[in-house]
């Protein structure tokens, strides 16, 4: 809200005082006549339009800081995710014991790429590719892609302490 705020004044204020200049410029262009007024009055008019440009030019300076500050925070933390995931995928790749090759297409099932895909990437046949996945998924105890892909979310979320849904009892026999 504050940021908002700041962005409306810094155009409020840099655009009174261009308004005044061109308006002043326009007029002079156009001939438009003009009533005299005192010129301590204009050159505080000059003034405070001058300063209404520099302090919008102070205020964009500041949002500009504080939008780097952001996107370098956001960046660090795009980073950290990222290491994380890639922590979890190292970690559960070992624990099930998979081949260098089921590394490779297990990562790619994880990009969401298709068989036909991951066969011409690996310079593979569909059918070597279909045999290592299903190696993949008999070794991480899953069923299919999505199931794969959901251990990893799963993780990532523990890790982040987000609280997964309660476990509804099973009924009693």
């Amino acid at each position: 809200m504050r940021l908002n705020f700041i962005i409306l004044l810094m155009v409020l204020v840099q655009t009174a005082g261009a308004l005044f200049f061109i308006g002043d410029i326009g007029m002079s262009v156009l001939g438009i006549e003009r009533q005299p007024i005192d010129w301590r009055l204009r050159e505080a008019m000059e003034i405070g339009a001058a300063i209404a440009l520099l302090i919008g030019l102070v205020l964009s300076g500041v949002l500009l800081l504080q939008s780097q500050r952001r996107l370098g925070r956001a960046e660090a933390r795009l980073q950290r995710a990222s290491g994380a995931f890639m922590e979890v995928v190292d970690e559960s790749f070992a624990l099930w014991e998979l081949t260098r090759a089921e590394r490779d297409v297990a990562f790619l099932l994880l990009k969401g790429f298709s068989t036909q895909e991951i066969a011409g990437i690996r310079k593979t046949s569909e059918g070597t590719v279909k045999a290592q996945t299903n190696a993949i998924y008999r070794k991480a105890g899953v069923s299919g892609r999505g199931q794969l892909l959901s251990l990893f979310i799963d993780d990532l979320l523990a890790e982040t302490h987000i609280p997964s849904p309660p476990i509804e009892p099973e009924p009693r026999a």
